[in-house]
């Protein structure tokens, strides 16, 4: 019998996390070419980019990328780190409400995951937690 797997202790992955920074590709590499460069952002910062999108609105994740990696003066933003760093910022988020704290007290995760995306399949509460906490923040959600 295989010893069970210890759950992800997301708080302590978001904390982690390098600082912010800017490479220049020796290679091409997700869609950047080589040449560029490219910045590997953190949890902490996807989470105040996140945190600013009011109430009502929704962002994209290119949008975001782009967002950010002109903030930090590159050409672009890695796309890679961005969604594996979106989701330590939503399962800290869902765990942190799971635990007591109030939607309105955590990154707002749920207006840039799109309900039926990769990502969201990914995530602890699946697509149709997404569904739900775009409902409680106001949105009509299609099943």
């Amino acid at each position: 019998m295989s010893a069970m797997k210890k759950p992800t202790d997301w708080h302590k992955k978001f904390n982690a996390a390098k600082a912010p920074h800017v490479v220049v590709l020796e290679s091409n590499f997700a869609g950047v070419k080589a040449g560029m460069s490219m910045l590997i952002s953190s949890p902490a910062d996807i989470a105040a980019w996140v945190s600013r999108i009011p109430q009502g609105e929704t962002r994209t994740m290119v949008r975001m990328r782009s967002d950010l990696a002109r903030k930090a003066g590159a050409d672009a933003m890695c796309p890679v780190t961005a969604s594996i760093f979106l989701k330590v910022v939503a399962e800290t988020a869902l765990h942190d409400i799971a635990n007591g704290r109030d939607m309105g007290e955590v990154p707002p995760f749920w207006r840039v995951i799109e309900p039926d995306s990769k990502l969201a399949g990914k995530l602890s509460c699946g697509s149709d937690g997404i569904r739900h906490l775009l409902r409680l923040d106001g949105y009509t959600v299609a099943d």
